[in-house]
């Protein structure tokens, strides 16, 4: 094993002034407690709520509390909706020109500018100008793929890889080592690359439930796949879980409204598997395709939390008995290695089927990608690189590193 403990570089970007200023304000949500949500991203105009709707309860004081008994189906939580917003300009729905004239592959590509910065761009300055493969390549190689968040475990496997290929004759000069690492993590990512297939419209409701620390974007997350499964022609309704912040279940009911589907929710404090129950009774009954069910991600109080998710899981069974059908973990790029502790948390207390990384546009450890492929095996459902809602695209491992490597220009078209 080469030295791995060589002091880490800086990374190559500074993030701009708007993505800076985005980075506070997650940060100062991940602090206060609060997740920053931006539903004025959909794109569509604001929805007149759903007929039959009644006000929600004013908030009490949120509160961490025991969860209360168990729900049973005379528990009935409202569905709520707030007052319709004014008819927002046509022109602030829409999406910046250059966004909607750009490709997938592009938008990625853009997405991934500041981890592309810290690894590839520095990977092939490593490799530019060498004649021969020997151990000092191999060493910085390796530490570039640390200091990328790549992991001890992922870049040890593909070092190992490398080295053996390398013995073996296959690899003889620095360019097919370069193209063999892009294989490599290609490779690494394929069992992952697992998109999440949903039944047959009429024979929902599919359950997704959402789990995550606050902070993570899990709320945004929610919003945009409620449009995408929409736009797939299948009805959706929210479920407002996270009953302990009162700006949790409001974001929500905004993302509904402005969405035109159903949220089941309760007062601020109210007791999470209660609003699920119901709002897991009221999808079966109306017919809906899709439910996504919101959680609280309070992990200052971590035995609470667990207990609660486990309760949520559990109360579901009793309406579906195979429900949820989906554990979706919504992890935060930014937060490099210790997206793993969290992934590790949550599967503790419910089986995690799924994961969401998300704001992969901001941060260059985007190499925790590999990480998690490699350490957890768990299917990378989506992945975010950017505000808007084309931004959340199903995660392909080949496109991905393709995008990642990728230096030269590319057409706004493609």
């Amino acid at each position: 094993m080469f030295g791995i403990f060589k002091r880490k570089k800086q990374e190559g970007q500074q993030t701009t002034p708007e993505h800076e200023a985005e980075r506070r304000s997650d940060e100062q949500a991940a602090d206060d407690g609060t997740e920053s949500a931006t539903p004025s991203e959909a794109a569509g105009g604001v929805d007149e709520a759903t007929s039959g709707s009644q006000p929600a309860k004013p908030p009490e004081a949120a509160r961490d509390t025991a969860p209360e008994s168990e729900p049973v189906p005379g528990m009935q939580a409202t569905e709520t909706a707030l007052e319709p917003e004014p008819a927002l300009p046509k022109a602030a729905l829409q999406e910046k020109p250059s966004v909607e004239k750009t490709g997938w592959f592009a938008r990625i590509r853009a997405g991934l500018g500041k981890t592309r910065a810290n690894l590839t761009d520095g990977l092939a300055d490593l490799f530019m100008g060498r004649k021969q493969i020997d151990d000092e390549l191999m060493e910085e190689l390796e530490t570039q793929l640390l200091m990328a968040d790549v992991g001890i475990e992922a870049t040890t496997e593909i070092i190992d890889r490398l080295t053996e290929r390398v013995s073996r004759k296959e690899l003889k000069e620095p360019q097919a080592l370069f193209r063999a690492l892009q294989e490599e993590l290609a490779a690494m990512l394929e069992p992952v690359t697992r998109p999440l297939i949903l039944p047959a419209k009429g024979e929902g409701p599919f359950v997704i439930l959402v789990v995550g620390v606050n902070g993570v974007g899990k709320t945004t997350t929610i919003g945009k796949l409620t449009q995408r499964f929409q736009r797939e022609g299948r009805s959706v309704m929210l479920a407002a879980g996270d009953t302990f912040r009162a700006a949790a279940v409001e974001q929500l009911k905004v993302w509904g409204e402005r969405n035109d589907v159903p949220v089941i929710a309760q007062h601020t404090g109210a007791d999470s598997a209660s609003v699920i129950f119901d709002a897991v009774s009221s999808a079966k009954a109306r017919g809906i395709d899709v439910l996504i069910a919101d959680t609280a991600g309070r992990l200052h109080n971590k035995a609470h939390l667990m207990e609660e998710l486990k309760k949520v899981h559990r109360v579901m069974g009793k309406v579906d008995a195979s429900a949820p059908h989906e554990v979706m973990l919504v992890l935060d790029a930014g937060t490099g290695q210790n997206a793993l502790a969290q992934a590790s948390t949550f599967d503790e207390a419910v089986p995690v089927t799924g994961i969401t990384l998300t704001k992969l546009d901001g941060t260059a450890k985007g190499g925790i990608i590999f990480a998690l492929a490699r350490q957890l095996g768990t299917p990378i459902r989506f992945i975010g690189v950017g505000e808007s809602l084309d931004d959340l695209r199903p995660f392909v491992a080949q496109e991905f590193v393709d995008a990642l490597f990728d230096r030269e220009p590319v057409s706004p078209e493609s």
